[in-house]
């Protein structure tokens, strides 16, 4: 009598698709959207990047300077913002899949344009279009990884969404530097191999689970709730100078690489990117489940060390060195953004997550795009060697004050508890 109430309860507290059998094929089903959806990302992050090595034979093509690379930068990023914040919003409101179809036929636009390029204009035009495809899926999408995760781990939804994003940034340079390099039409030939990667894209999106509109829509500031500004402005902050540095290394420091190395080699500006971005990667992986915090204090501190060996290289020219910077900054990097996006995605309420996760990449971006505008300024004045350090000097300064700050909070905090 007693195993038939137990074995009664127990099979009232079983999930119905168990049950039934269907368990493990909605488990499976589930896993499958996960994973596609991070391929998603990760596809859409290396069309963005794949023009990174192609800008020295851009400006060398289209006659313009370092001022009119960073410039083309950053109208990507100004009209990512806008995008950004209007399509957080939207996607909570009338679903992924109605937001993220047309940022990826926006996103195949944006590669065609870069094909079929015949002046600056050209450059300018797609840049928009990639900006506004990025803007529109970038909240949507980590959102939908953190609802799709079969376990409702927001700590492997974290992981899954950076690796994808900074691999995507990484995969474009060595990609697009590959094909210019080795390739016929080498300013054709990656985006249409982009073009393409976007279908498979595309039908992972038209297969996600279709919702109801949940809110009517209206174009409103963005809001972060009360509860968690601490914690967005600090990882804010941190992801904001990291971000920065990631905007050095995808415009100029291919640039700045060739001339170190005397070299017009494509896939060595494009690999030197792609070795920072690597290395993000890879130390994600390495530290996954750490505590968020401790991610970005060591996060900040090798940065700035990064930093500071690349002021050294621009007094001491080493191609070797820089290598050890570029290795130091992704790392760095990664921390910064495993930390800060897993923070933020964690304390994140589910009724707003696409605008809360939007409202953080607008901070990244606004680091991708703003001050490396600002080392393409300096660098019409002074030589773009000078124009790398003084921005890293003043980067690197910027870590260590945020290490500090965090470090004092950390330590008020403690005191609190012990009280």
């Amino acid at each position: 009598m007693a195993k038939d109430a137990t074995a009664t309860e127990a099979a009232r507290s079983r999930d119905p698709e168990e049950l039934s059998g269907r368990g493990s094929q909605a488990g499976r089903a589930s896993g499958w959207r996960f994973w596609a959806t991070g391929y998603t990302l990760l596809i859409l992050l290396t069309g963005t990047n794949l023009p990174t090595p192609l800008y020295r034979s851009y400006a060398t093509k289209f006659d313009f300077s370092p001022f009119v690379v960073t410039s083309i930068f950053a109208v990507y990023v100004a009209v990512l913002i806008p995008s950004l914040l209007v399509a957080g919003p939207l996607s909570d409101a009338v679903g992924r899949r109605r937001v993220l179809l047309p940022a990826l036929v926006l996103a195949g636009l944006g590669s065609l344009g870069f094909a079929l390029a015949t002046g600056t204009g050209w450059l300018f035009a797609a840049r928009i279009l990639q900006g506004l495809a990025v803007g529109a899926a970038s909240g949507a999408l980590t959102a939908a990884l953190s609802e799709l995760e079969p376990s409702g781990n927001h700590r492997k939804a974290a992981l899954v969404t950076t690796v994808a994003s900074v691999g995507g940034l990484g995969l474009g340079p060595v990609l697009a530097g590959l094909l210019a390099e080795y390739a016929t039409a080498p300013d054709v030939v990656p985006f249409v191999v982009e073009i393409v990667l976007l279908i498979p894209a595309a039908v992972t999106v038209m297969r996600m689970p279709s919702t109801q509109q949940r809110t009517r829509w209206r174009p409103r500031h963005p809001t972060i709730p009360p509860t968690m500004r601490a914690v967005f402005v600090t990882s804010g902050t941190a992801n904001f100078l990291a971000f920065a540095v990631i905007g050095l290394f995808l415009t100029l420091i291919p640039t700045y690489v060739a001339t170190l190395a005397n070299s017009t080699n494509l896939l060595l500006g494009g690999g030197t990117a792609a070795l920072m971005l690597a290395c993000s990667t890879t130390v994600q992986i390495l530290t996954y489940g750490r505590p968020p915090r401790r991610l970005l204090l060591v996060g900040l501190s090798v940065l700035a060390l990064g930093l500071g060996l690349l002021v050294l290289v621009g007094s001491a020219p080493s191609l070797a060195l820089l290598l050890v910077a570029t290795a130091l900054a992704g790392i760095g990097h990664g921390l910064v953004f495993l930390g800060g996006l897993t923070t933020v995605n964690h304390a994140a309420p589910d009724a707003g997550r696409a605008e809360v996760l939007s409202s953080f990449y607008v901070i990244v971006y606004t680091g991708v795009g703003l001050p490396v505008l600002g080392v393409g300024i300096l660098a019409t004045t002074v030589s773009l060697t000078t124009a790398v350090s003084w921005f890293a000097g003043i980067v690197a300064a910027l870590c260590l004050l945020v290490v500090l700050a965090l470090s004092r909070s950390s330590y008020q905090a403690a005191r609190d508890l012990s009280n």
